[in-house]
């Protein structure tokens, strides 16, 4: 096996356990992407850190806020993750506060408010974040919901013009269409692909080959919520046919582990777990982390569902 797969794999199970152990009562499905957001820096939970942190946000926000709501264990991790802490949660929080003044507080403008750079007006990329928004409705009425605010915040910092990311969007949108159906997570999807460099029928044929490259392995790669992880994936592999060798050899970790087995998560949420590891080796970067955490927007608008159905 891969060195640094098999020690990457080793760092997500290890920060997965000590996460679960900390933050209880967080969720199992968030678990896992709290663990891939230390994958992505090359570094490994420690209980320790996220004890201080988790007091630290308890003594800036009141049990009310969203940041102890469903996303509490993300929020925790990724102020762990900060060299100054109690500064990242303070920009945060302020970054929140402007943000709310053109979208309804949720979870997913939470997680946005933590990927905000430094730099730029946050009130001017407000108000352009909540016209993207708004043209996402105007193009998928059905499909937009709160939790695509979360992209549109991103979108707001792109050097991308507004017309520019709704034609990147939807090419990329009408072409995933065709092959797995017009639903939110295809239109999730085309959000990722549309923060990305390039030509959208490039981005969009490189995702569909590691689709196809994953399958000759002998894997089935999920069509649903795990489509957004695959997209920000593709756009970062040297190739089609190393990021499945990849895969292939993370997942055979994986299935060994607690969790995973017979009595685990299913095999097709142990592969997108795979390919959110594979994203810290290739790049590191924080647009893999935007694309894990849709997966857990898109949970937790499924339990939002579920409740309002009962």
């Amino acid at each position: 096996m891969n060195p640094m797969i098999n020690s990457l794999c080793e760092q997500f199970i290890q920060s997965r356990d000590t996460i679960k152990q900390t933050l209880k009562m967080s969720g199992t499905y968030i678990y896992p992407v709290c663990a891939n957001l230390f994958c992505g820096t090359g570094k490994t939970a420690e209980r320790e850190q996220l004890e201080a942190c988790k007091k630290l946000l308890a003594s800036k926000t009141s049990a009310f806020s969203t940041f102890r709501g469903a996303v509490h264990a993300l929020t925790v991790c990724m102020l762990s993750l900060e060299n100054a802490p109690e500064e990242k949660i303070s920009k945060v929080l302020n970054c929140y506060q402007h943000l709310k003044k053109e979208f309804l507080s949720s979870p997913a403008l939470a997680m946005a408010a933590f990927f905000v750079p430094d730099d730029g007006d946050i009130s001017e990329k407000a108000v352009r974040a909540k016209t993207l928004y708004r043209r996402m409705r105007d193009e998928h009425p059905f499909l937009t919901s709160s939790d695509d605010a979360f992209f549109a915040v991103l979108m707001a910092f792109s050097p991308k013009t507004d017309d520019q990311l709704i034609e990147d969007m939807e090419e990329c949108y009408q072409q995933l269409k065709t092959r797995f159906g017009a639903n939110n997570n295809i239109q999730t999807t085309a959000h990722v692909l549309a923060l990305g460099e390039g030509d959208p029928a490039e981005k969009t044929g490189k995702m569909l080959e590691l689709f196809d490259a994953i399958a000759q392995t002998g894997l089935k790669y999920g069509k649903l919520y795990e489509l957004p992880v695959l997209a920000s994936l593709s756009m970062i592999a040297p190739n089609a046919r190393q990021a499945s060798a990849d895969l292939l050899e993370a997942d055979e970790f994986l299935s060994k582990q607690k969790g995973y087995g017979f009595w685990g998560m299913g095999k097709k949420m142990r592969l997108m777990h795979a390919a959110m590891i594979l994203s810290g080796m290739y790049s590191g970067q924080s647009h893999m982390n935007a694309a894990a955490i849709s997966y857990v927007l898109y949970i937790l608008s499924l339990q939002r569902s579920t409740a309002a159905a009962n």
